[in-house]
């Protein structure tokens, strides 16, 4: 398959998804794009936070996983593909889609925000993969919000669109309080730890 016709069959899946009905149990509550495979090292902290908080990764709409709560993720490249980047952004609501994490690098990062646009009203969660990206994923009009995180924080994206599902959702809510529990715990284990060892005992055994 050339590269045109993979870009044909993605937008023909999305096409296809968004005219199918089902349960919202079976479609993803969030959607990760990224302008490019590239970025996947820094957008992979998305996928860890939504894994630890109990999400699978849905790769097939016809056989989803067995978990509650998944997602998806696609590479989306706004000026090289962007018939997939509107198809994907004006679908997502009918495809069951709640919220998108949407990443890009370079000083025209534009993915986040045009997702932004043609996804509105559904929230967007710009991620901008380098410094430089960051005023490109914030710039946007009064009118036309976007979300952002500072660059790379792709796992704090991932809990963000967890929180904003979280309000209908306690199953959710539980698991973002476990987690942040469990990081508490963290601090004070670590805490105790260095007050007991003292500094330079502690550092040796860290190191």
């Amino acid at each position: 398959m050339t590269e045109s016709n993979a870009v044909e069959a993605l937008v023909d899946l999305l096409e296809s998804e968004a005219r199918t009905e089902r349960s919202p149990e079976e479609t993803p509550e969030i959607g990760i794009v990224m302008g490019s495979d590239s970025d996947l090292d820094t957008m992979y902290g998305a996928y860890e936070a939504l894994t630890t908080l109990g999400f699978e990764e849905l790769t097939d709409y016809d056989d989803p996983p067995e978990a509650r709560f998944t997602f998806e993720t696609f590479v989306v490249s706004a000026h090289r593909t962007p018939e997939l980047m509107y198809s994907y952004g004006e679908t997502a609501r009918d495809r069951g889609l709640d919220v998108i994490i949407a990443g890009a690098g370079g000083k025209s990062a534009d993915l986040p925000n045009m997702t932004a646009s043609i996804a509105y009203p559904l929230p967007v969660i710009g991620v901008p993969v380098q410094e430089k990206s960051v005023p490109s994923v914030i710039g946007m009009p009064t009118g036309a919000p976007i979300v952002a995180v500072d660059a790379g924080k792709s796992f704090n994206a991932a809990l963000s669109a967890v929180q904003i599902l979280a309000r209908e959702h306690e199953t959710l809510e539980a698991e973002l309080e476990a987690y942040h529990e469990a990081l508490r715990d963290d601090v004070g284990t670590v805490s105790e730890r260095l007050h007991r060892l003292g500094t330079e005992r502690f550092r040796a055994e860290r190191e």
